[in-house]
């Protein structure tokens, strides 16, 4: 397993500092973190922090995590891609995904409809111009050019990266399967590893209706962690954050975050932290999560209790870790991350 971190900047509008979160990405990959996303969600996006990362690192590869399809037409994607992978001398990872419809719908104006035909042909136009072919395309959400139009089929005036990765950021079984069946990699999220088959076996699907073997998709997945005798507080702070992800990250009828986890066999607790919340009592929400789904969720306690989670992890197919170290002081994350680095060496080479 390598190891990930996701840039710690504004990308749900915090006002966090873009230049902090830079800087601790940097220190990142003096401690041996192989990969670092960045997030787009309705503050910044995706591209520019990379961008500016490039030309701090030399080696921690540079991920989208994840671009939003519907923000961007496919040629752009490929584009800043591309140049990206330019200017970082080959380290980019394109991370694509759907978001949801109150972002796509209220934020970018564009429909949520048919959103996984959205994907598959985004990713068909983008592989198109990784490949360095005219970028021709006939889909019923894409069409290059466009019909009875005075467009014709271009190709970029970029040198061809037809090896640059393509991961995604799916959830449900169809989107589960469109990623094996399409992507190099996995950007999980939700992910209880001992219920990860609900998740890997949809993937296994999707890979072998294309011909592959799941194990060439990577999976990048993980949680918050921290070290500490005593976790009730960690844990008190994720049963608050599953509430927020369960309930606000979706509208009142659609919610991908309370699906997965239904999925995964909490239906019952998830329709009971939903209830609570849009009564508005947030606080009975949070305690309604289960300290199971948050300890399942996460990486807590001692040494030997962080290293279980990261075996589980392992053997549900995991082959990028995600650290979120948790600490009120960038000093107090590095310190976190330095040991979880550690320990996510010591469970690899266990074989």
């Amino acid at each position: 397993m390598n190891t990930s971190i996701t840039l710690n900047a504004p990308a749900y509008g915090a006002r966090l500092p873009l230049r902090d979160a830079a800087a601790f990405a940097v220190e990142a990959e003096q401690l041996g973190v192989d990969r670092v996303w960045a997030a787009e969600a309705w503050g910044t996006d995706a591209f520019t922090p990379l961008a500016h990362l490039a030309g701090l690192t030399s080696r921690i590869e540079l991920a989208t995590g994840i671009a939003q399809v519907t923000a961007r037409a496919p040629a752009m994607l490929a584009m800043s891609a591309m140049t990206l992978d330019d200017l970082s001398g080959g380290r980019m990872i394109l991370g694509l995904g759907l978001s949801g419809p109150q972002v796509v719908e209220g934020l970018h104006g564009q429909r949520y409809a048919r959103p996984l035909e959205r994907l598959r042909e985004t990713v068909e136009v983008v592989r198109l111009a990784f490949a360095g072919e005219r970028l021709a395309h006939e889909g019923r959400q894409i069409q290059l050019p466009l019909a009875a139009g005075e467009g014709k089929a271009l190709r970029l005036a970029h040198e061809p990266h037809p090896h640059l990765p393509i991961h995604l950021a799916t959830l449900g079984p169809k989107a589960m399967e469109l990623c094996g069946e399409i992507a190099d990699g996995w950007v999980a999220s939700c992910f209880v590893p001992e219920r990860g088959a609900v998740y890997t076996d949809a993937l296994a699907r999707g890979a072998a209706r294309a011909g592959r073997d799941v194990s060439e998709i990577s999976i990048d997945a993980g949680g918050p962690i921290a070290f500490s005798d005593d976790v009730e507080e960690l844990i008190a702070d994720r049963k608050k954050a599953l509430a927020f992800q369960l309930s606000a990250m979706g509208s009142p009828t659609t919610n991908f975050y309370w699906s997965a986890y239904a999925r995964q066999g909490y239906e019952t607790a998830a329709n009971q932290v939903r209830s609570l919340w849009f009564d508005g009592q947030k606080e009975a929400a949070a305690a309604a999560v289960p300290d199971e789904l948050a300890i399942a969720t996460s990486m807590f306690g001692t040494r030997d209790q962080v290293r279980s989670r990261l075996r589980a992890l392992r053997e549900a197919g995991v082959t990028s870790v995600r650290l979120e170290p948790i600490g009120l002081e960038s000093s107090d994350r590095l310190a976190v991350l330095a040991t979880a680095v550690e320990l996510v060496r010591e469970v690899d080479g266990e074989g």
